[in-house]
């Protein structure tokens, strides 16, 4: 089928068709027969800007329709076929969506172009998609990832030995990677990073000996293991822009520092504003960012903070009520941190701040819900303190006197005093709730726009729930510091795609509901070159309207999946 141009000489006009040529058995001849008549050029102008490129597009689609459906009328159903070992049937599909970014990304030139000078029989690239799509569509092992390679549409023609020899090699690649990758997002989606958010958070191993960089610290998770802790810097657009990964007792706030350095350094950024939690809030991070001029939004302690703040706090006086459940007030006030001095002797700095408290009911109430199982934990606890131990105490201890561990075993000593209940350490602890402080630099930024900067956090703890849930980066099962360090990269880059697709969609979807979209759009053979599709949803019709991926087509030819999967590699469909 065609798109048939029949000029009329003495008009001058043009008349577009579909058209397609048979042979005439009788007349022994070729020829034409129209299927749909569109109209005069000259009269489609009025409603297209290019009436040919538009009804070329138009004819290319009916023709693909009518060999698909004389494809499905030639479908013969062998009753007696059997399946046989190796055979597989069933493909995976929606990983074309992180292909497009991935290409989007010029990643696979990075790769393409590290390996140039590697003496290695794989293509590396290949091994970095398969890691990369499986992390986000099935994590597991990287055995499994090999196991599941066969249903792709992909060259992946390499050994699970092949896989680990890649670990081995992209450590190398972090540091550029990071940088690539931070070079193209600022020309592919305008991002800006005069304003940065930092968090940090670890990742346990289910292994009992430390090394360099397994050790025993803070437990986000409350584990016993061995951590790796990881700092991360994102950007306005909640899509990662630097990781660096630390020995598992370093503190959170001696991580910000080296990072920052290698931020401005490596990433030719200027001054930079820095949004983190109050992990971070120290004299020594707050020296640095004034010292360098960069600024910082930091939330601050209440229940931990000196006396004068406590009582600034709930004085009532100058706080604006924003209808009946926010209120407001702020100060300029001089803080006086210790720092060491040039002489290596600890001094004290004054620097001028903006406090910021604000109060919300909804806070409130919250605080005190999730405050409610410690508290009957804590009930618990004082009657039958044999339940208990010093790990099982964790949350209810703070509500209870006279609580005493053994050293060795953990468990609560009850021979001296009886435990009982800390009703003024509750009644203390209720006063804050509902408060918030933020201190920053900002002096000339209005509270509302502060707060508003404060509020972007959430994406960062969000990234962090990703790796651990929806992309499992732990427990780590690699030994190895070089295949340890290449696993969270790969991580980091299915972070990355992920974000940046929830981003184009306008972040109106989770990332898990993204994933479990993308994960459920596979296909079955049902002929030689014919795949039955069976999963279409909402955001499988929104990636459609935003990266161009049509998954919504219920048969497709092994060709035009293939020729889906071509263009996405070259951010461009024509469909």
């Amino acid at each position: 089928m065609y798109l048939k141009k029949s000029h009329n000489s003495k008009t001058g006009r043009t008349y577009l068709s579909a058209a397609t040529n048979y042979y005439d058995p009788v007349k022994k001849q070729s020829r034409t027969r129209t299927i749909k008549s569109f109209g005069y050029v000259d009269v489609l102008e009025n409603t297209y800007p290019d009436p040919i490129a538009h009804f070329t597009s138009v004819v290319e689609k009916m023709d693909a329709e009518e060999k698909m459906s004389k494809s499905l009328e030639q479908i013969k159903i062998n009753r007696a076929a059997t399946l046989s070992i190796g055979n597989i049937n069933r493909k995976y599909f929606g990983y074309a969506a992180l292909s497009k970014i991935y290409h989007d990304l010029e990643l696979h030139t990075f790769f393409v172009n590290r390996a140039r000078n590697l003496n290695i029989e794989y293509i590396l690239n290949n091994v970095v998609k398969l890691l990369t799509f499986e992390r986000l569509r099935e994590p597991a092992s990287k055995k499994k990832a090999f196991e599941n390679k066969d249903r792709y549409f992909e060259n992946m023609d390499f050994s699970l030995d092949n896989i680990y020899g890649a670990l081995s090699i992209l450590t190398k690649y972090k540091d550029d990677l990071q940088i690539h990758l931070h070079n193209k997002i600022k020309i592919l989606y305008g991002r800006t990073s005069d304003l940065v958010y930092y968090d940090v958070t670890n990742y346990y191993f289910e292994i009992d000996e430390e090394d360099q960089m397994k050790r025993k610290g803070v437990s986000k998770e409350h584990r016993p293991d061995p951590i790796i802790q990881m700092g991360l810097f994102m950007d306005t657009m909640g899509i990662p822009i630097l990781y660096k990964l630390f020995p598992g007792n370093t503190n959170d706030c001696e991580t910000v520092r080296p990072m920052l350095a290698e931020l401005k350094r490596d990433y030719d950024i200027g001054r930079v504003i820095i949004v983190a939690d109050k992990g971070n809030n120290t004299a020594k991070n707050i020296n640095y960012h004034v010292m360098r001029g960069d600024g910082y939004v930091y939330s601050q302690t209440v229940r931990g903070a000196h006396k004068e703040l406590k009582d600034y706090v709930l004085n009532e006086d100058g706080y604006i009520w924003i209808g009946d459940d926010y209120k407001i007030k702020s100060r300029i006030y001089p803080r006086e941190i210790s720092i060491i001095g040039n002489n290596n002797k600890p001094m004290k700095k004054r620097i001028d701040e903006k406090q910021i408290i604000f109060y919300s009911r909804d806070y409130d109430r919250r605080a005190k819900a999730e405050r409610e199982p410690a508290l009957l934990k804590a009930m618990e606890l004082v009657k039958d303190p044999g339940k208990y131990n010093r790990v099982t105490s964790y949350g209810a201890a703070k509500y209870v006197k006279n609580l005493e561990y053994d050293k060795e075993t953990g468990e609560i000593i009850t021979s001296k005093k009886n435990p009982v209940f800390n009703e003024k350490k509750l009644r203390e602890e209720e006063k804050f709730d509902g408060y918030y402080a933020i201190v920053t630099s900002e002096l000339d930024k209005s509270d509302e726009e502060i707060i508003d900067i404060y509020r972007g956090l959430w994406r960062i703890e969000e990234s962090f729930k990703i790796t651990k849930s929806d992309l499992k980066t732990r427990p780590v099962y690699l030994s190895r510091q070089d295949r340890i360090e290449s696993h969270f990269l790969i991580c980091f880059i299915a972070l990355t795609i992920i974000r940046i697709i929830q981003h184009k969609l306008g972040n109106k979807y989770s990332a898990n509901h993204i994933i479990e979209s993308l994960r459920r759009i596979e296909c079955t053979k049902v002929d030689k070159n014919l795949y039955i599709f069976d999963h279409v949803d909402e955001i499988s019709l929104a990636i459609k309207d935003t990266l161009g991926i049509d998954f919504s087509k219920e048969f497709l030819t092994l060709k035009e999946i293939k020729n889906i999967l071509a263009l996405s590699k070259k951010g461009s469909f024509a469909l």
